[in-house]
């Protein structure tokens, strides 16, 4: 199946949480989800870090239209980016957690290195 996962949501609503998911792992550090969810966010948190490696007013006007909060664009750009400057990517590490009591779906934790 190419393309992205569609994790069941219109597109609308699939696009807004995986940039709120983006905004809460460059925030903080770490998120825990589904493994569906973490390999969705992945790719997503790698771009917003490249960005911010650049350090343009154009990468800066791109992230935050995709950030939702300027505070974590301001932490993405002053402190996570430059943490990152000599790796070429992999700046994220998905850690499955196993089943969640409840309904049995695979979880996991996805960090930044």
């Amino acid at each position: 199946m190419p393309g992205t996962r569609k994790l069941g949501r219109p597109t609308d609503h699939r696009r807004a949480m995986l940039r709120a998911m983006v905004t809460y792992l460059l925030e903080n550090g770490k998120i825990e989800t589904t493994v569906t969810r973490a390999k969705e966010v992945r790719p997503l948190a790698e771009k917003m870090i490249t960005l911010g490696k650049t350090n343009t007013l154009h990468s800066k006007r791109q992230a935050l239209a995709f950030i939702t909060k300027e505070s974590v664009t301001y932490k993405l750009f002053n402190e996570i980016a430059p943490k990152y400057a000599e790796r070429n990517g992999g700046y994220t590490r998905i850690v499955r957690t196993g089943p969640r009591r409840g309904d049995g779906a695979e979880m996991a934790i996805i960090e930044l290195v």
